[in-house]
């Protein structure tokens, strides 16, 4: 089937006569089987549910064949309707939409489906084990066709991947609004959205991944890099232009937080180990050049980053092994490992997120749908033995953080010793003692672009521009702590190219505050108007960034008012952003650490180089960062008290209602009766 072919066939969405079952594809990475969880009752409702997407003639054939994916893999997914081709993203101009937007969507789907992007495609998951773009493949075919027909005074209505419908609208509302595992409080706890998700009337779409604006792990990358940095400088006394070399990093996870880890220590020039339990994962990484090493023994893998880190030259090392066997044995060597965190996706650690040790991957696997209960025992020492390597190896000197995966979480959960004597948790989210108060205060965040065309040279030019407005906004700043973060992503997007971080559209990240977004984004659309880039730009950003995202273990860690356990700041953000002119709009349940323990709102917008892209990128950009930066200084988070009212100077129509000081004497008094 070639491109055209390819093309019609989505957009002819589910056709009267039955596909050919294309059979799973062998050269792809695969969904770990789900735990089996309906009654009876429930897997007929299952059933039913699946065959209102199909004619009643063809319920004959679907229904057992339904009933077996159901029963073998604990979801249907519905794989005779996977196109027998390779997804991937195609130039925008090959999308036969009536909307240049509806194409730009259709684009980053299929980016988010795309082998090389995606870390289980035909289970149409995108990264962090479960992570889903679609729930089932009709569903995918439908989008698909709904987009292809849109026009611009119309909106795709989508519940946790199923299309509601084309709703009538307007030019300036969003093309699309996605919703995803949005579940009643009263009910909304792992049991029931197991459940609800196997019946498929929901889902959980990470963030990023429901809704398409996944770049494959170049996000990730840069997010680890600039932690590597900031965490070296606070804790290690490194300069702010100071070299890394020397230090070791210990980690986990190669697949479903891809090979970020390895490529940032690289670029920030540490030694690093990045253990994985899945040795097709690990392999994949090393073959994409996102790992540099690959060692099945654990003294030959703490050997070649000791070696490294003697030489002061960075390099990364895929251990494929248990990451409780490395720092075990890190702690009978003695080693001293500077900075140590974990990325395994541990939103998720009974179904494939995390695996226990003293087990093959194999071993694992089998256990985890035929024993499930005793999978979750293992699982829950594992962490105990983790938390207690990871403990006595932070009694050495070493810096340890949880990446916001749910690591502190789950540990504790798991009855493993992570709290302190006042019941804290003891060590930080990155967020709590790094990227919150020197990143997200300030409003830098993940800020990312993707070139429609497909074109590298497209993407060279948005470099440009991003590298020379930076470097105007870097002199026009006075504040030390602005200019470092300037810098860093200065030295980012002037490297970018070379590390090879392009995978599936030509994409790019790095972090900006609201003067810094507005202004790229500003410039690649006058970029696009006179030509330097030859196609329409897709704006938008990862979740862990300054506004979308409430999470009290991960975002909104560094919150310390109480309302980090509130979900107002993403809420008002999808509502703000669709307001102002997003292209398209997500609110999810569920982020990277996990389905229920997070809100996430998200955008996405298509501009095209028109004074009305221009106006909705300025008005959407600026209340896109700035509602959190206000509501950082609302809970006197004294950086982001100094960036938002730098913004009310810039901008006399933002008016932000600001904290007063409280005198901490007069309080302690107030409470001791004087």
């Amino acid at each position: 089937m070639d491109e055209a072919e390819r093309i019609a066939a989505i957009h002819a969405g589910i056709t009267s006569q039955l596909p050919n079952h294309p059979g799973l594809d062998s050269t792809v990475d695969h969904a770990p089987v789900r735990k089996q969880v309906l009654s009876r009752v429930e897997e007929r409702l299952a059933i039913e549910n699946a065959l209102r997407y199909f004619p009643e003639i063809d319920h004959e054939i679907l229904g057992p064949e339904f009933l077996e994916e159901l029963r073998t893999y604990g979801r249907i997914y519905m794989y005779r309707f996977r196109p027998d081709c390779v997804i991937r993203a195609l130039p925008i101009e090959q999308y036969q939409a009536r909307s240049l937007q509806a194409a730009g969507i259709m684009l980053m789907i299929d980016n988010n489906l795309d082998p090389l992007v995606a870390q289980f495609p035909n289970e149409l998951i995108t990264y962090g084990g479960n992570g889903a773009v679609f729930q089932n493949w009709a569903q995918y075919l439908l989008v698909m066709n709904f987009l292809s027909q849109m026009t611009d005074e119309q909106t795709l209505v989508i519940y946790s991947g199923h299309p509601l419908g084309l709703f009538p609208s307007n030019k300036n509302a969003p093309r699309v609004v996605v919703t995803n595992g949005m579940m009643i409080p009263n009910y909304s706890t792992v049991d029931h959205y197991e459940r609800l998700n196997a019946m498929g009337v929901t889902q959980y779409g990470q963030m990023t991944a429901g809704s398409y604006m996944y770049i494959g792990p170049q996000g990730i990358v840069h997010g680890t890099t600039i932690t590597l940095m900031n965490a070296a400088r606070m804790k290690f006394g490194i300069p702010a232009n100071g070299n890394l070399g020397g230090l070791c990093f210990v980690t986990s996870g190669l697949g479903g937080m891809s090979g970020a880890q390895a490529k940032a220590a690289v670029i920030a020039g540490v030694s690093c180990i990045v253990a994985e339990s899945n040795a097709i994962a690990a392999k994949k990484r090393h073959s994409q050049g996102w790992v540099e090493q690959i060692s099945e023994d654990v003294d030959e893998a703490i050997d070649l980053m000791l070696f490294s880190a003697k030489q002061k030259v960075g390099t990364s090392i895929g251990y494929i092994g248990n990451i409780v066997e490395l720092w075990e044995r890190l702690v009978e060597r003695d080693v001293m490992v500077h900075l140590g965190s974990d990325q395994t996706s541990l939103h998720n650690p009974y179904q494939g997120g995390y695996y226990p040790a003293n087990l093959t991957f194999e071993e694992s696997q089998e256990l985890m749908h035929t024993n499930p209960n005793k999978f979750k025992s293992a699982v829950k020492s594992t962490l105990q033995r983790h938390v207690a390597a990871v403990n006595s190896m932070a009694d050495k000197g070493m810096f340890f953080w949880d990446y916001g995966n749910a690591f502190l979480l789950e540990a504790g959960r798991a009855e493993a010793d992570i709290f302190d004597s006042n019941g804290e948790f003891k060590y930080p989210s990155y967020v709590e003692d790094i990227m919150g108060p020197l990143c997200f205060d300030r409003g830098f965040g993940p800020f990312r672009w993707v070139c429609s065309s497909g074109k590298s040279e497209d993407l060279n030019m948005t470099d440009k521009i991003a590298f020379d407005t930076l470097t105007e906004l870097y002199e026009a700043v006075e504040d030390e702590d602005v200019k470092q973060q300037i810098r860093d992503n200065l030295k980012w997007i002037q490297e970018a190219d070379s590390h090879n971080l392009v995978v599936g559209s030509q994409a790019r990240i790095l972090y900006a505050d609201e003067r810094g977004r507005n202004a790229i984004a500003t410039r690649f659309n006058e970029a696009i108007s006179d030509g330097r880039i030859s196609a329409p730009v897709i704006l938008g950003r990862d979740h862990h960034d300054v506004s979308g995202t409430d999470s009290p273990y991960r975002e909104t860690a560094n919150i310390r008012d109480g309302s980090k356990w509130t979900a107002d700041m993403a809420v008002q953000n999808f509502i703000g952003d669709a307001i102002r002119g997003a292209t398209w709009v997500s609110l999810h349940n569920g982020g990277g650490v996990g389905w229920g323990e997070v809100m996430n709102g998200g955008f996405g917008m298509v501009i095209d180089g028109s004074l009305e892209s221009k106006n909705r990128l300025q008005s959407m950009l600026h209340w896109d960062v700035n509602n959190g930066v206000a509501r950082r200084a609302w809970a006197r988070n004294s950086g982001a008290v100094s960036s938002i009212k730098q913004a009310m100077k810039i901008n006399p129509s933002l008016k932000v209602t600001l904290p007063n000081s409280v005198d901490m004497d007069l309080l302690e008094r107030i409470f001791n009766g004087e």
